[in-house]
């Protein structure tokens, strides 16, 4: 997974993983001025994703560390 740390790839492929079974669980909030668009905050990485409930799937479009830019 990527070029991260260790220690980072494990936390983030926990938090995905657990996101197949809860995807509103964890630290979450709805991206503002977006219909559809969500973020997980994952210790200093964000998780930026979709739910589409119908189909009953979780879109992840990115993932970034979390600067002064990223909130």
């Amino acid at each position: 997974m990527f070029n991260l740390p260790r220690e980072d790839q494990v936390r983030l492929r926990s938090a995905i993983d657990s996101m197949e079974i809860d995807p509103r669980g964890g630290d979450m909030e709805k991206m503002e001025g977006e219909v559809n668009a969500w973020r997980r905050r994952v210790g200093a990485y964000r998780i930026f994703f979709e739910i589409y409930e119908k189909e009953r799937i979780v879109h992840l479009f990115k993932i970034k560390r979390r600067t002064s830019k990223t909130y």
